[in-house]
């Protein structure tokens, strides 16, 4: 469990695993402005003690990895999900179970469909399809989460970045009652003291281009597809975690009960139980050179 900072595609990131080499990978993407940490400790682990190989990483902007100037970043999804499996690459993993968190999980789509022979699995949490996908509308996000995430942080000392950050954890559990502030705010003050520029991570992922995969859509998902998504979401309401079922092929959805855009750490036992039957699906691959 040692970050270590790693080159990649011309940045460097920092990744951490969990866990045995020999195990079947799973590889942690996280959402937009979200670090490693965004994957908590607790949660790895209790992957890694279900047979799992878990690697948790900082995507560009966010953590200890490469940043661009606050608003000027020059890269897309695509990018992301080339840095993703460069990562796997510089670890010598030949194929993994991809695992990607609302922004993670356009980039876990590019990866599974640009480079297949990668994914064993793929998993969707919190995850959107995109307007009209297949046709169908989905909802915005809801007027209560709008009215409640704040524009910006109040100062620019690390609590008013804390305080700012736990204002926005506060609105993705779309009012839920079980948020823990107490812990919400000691892990969010231990991320930003770690963060290379709180400037570039609290803007970049909401300004990159949002481009697709260059290989073909949807029906090119040829691995099974797990959709992970909280009833209440107020980010991706639940009709955009539903609306996977008829796009993707092999996929099922598992809905949190009276969860938002986030995984709670009282669902942790049953989201990783179910990830680690999920990733059980196929014969797991084990890490070899590439």
């Amino acid at each position: 469990m040692t970050q270590r900072m790693v080159d990649v595609n011309g940045v460097s990131l920092c990744v951490e695993t969990f866990g045995d080499p020999a195990d079947p990978a799973i590889l942690l993407i996280h959402g937009a402005g979200a670090s490693m940490m965004g994957w908590p400790d607790g949660f790895c682990a209790g992957l890694a003690s279900g047979g799992r190989y878990v690697i948790r990483f900082d995507q560009r902007d966010t953590g200890r990895a490469t940043s661009w100037p606050a608003g000027e970043p020059t890269y897309g999804l695509r990018d992301l999900a080339q840095d993703a499996v460069g990562l796997l690459d510089v670890l010598h993993i030949d194929k993994a179970h991809v695992v990607g968190r609302s922004m993670g999980g356009g980039v876990a789509l590019i990866v599974a469909i640009d480079y297949p022979e990668r994914v064993v699995t793929l998993t969707l949490t919190c995850t959107t399809p995109g307007e009209g996908a297949g046709g169908v509308p989905l909802p915005g996000m809801s007027a209560q989460f709008l009215a409640a995430v704040p524009d910006e942080p109040a100062g620019s000392t690390v609590e008013d970045v804390v305080d700012f950050l736990v204002k926005v954890m506060h609105a993705y559990e779309g009012g839920t009652a079980q948020f823990d502030e107490p812990t919400t705010r000691g892990l969010l003050r231990e991320d930003v003291l770690r963060t290379r520029s709180i400037e570039s991570a609290l803007v970049n992922h909401f300004r990159i281009d949002v481009d697709g995969p260059r290989s073909g859509g949807f029906d090119s998902i040829a691995v099974p597809t797990l959709i992970v998504h909280g009833e209440r979401d107020p980010v991706f309401p639940l009709e955009h975690g539903q609306a996977f079922l008829a796009l993707i092929e092999d996929a099922e959805l598992m809905v949190m009960p009276d969860v938002g855009h986030e995984i709670p750490p009282r669902m942790w036992g049953p989201v990783i139980s179910r990830i680690l039957a999920h990733t059980a699906r196929s014969r797991a691959s084990e890490p070899s050179p590439v």
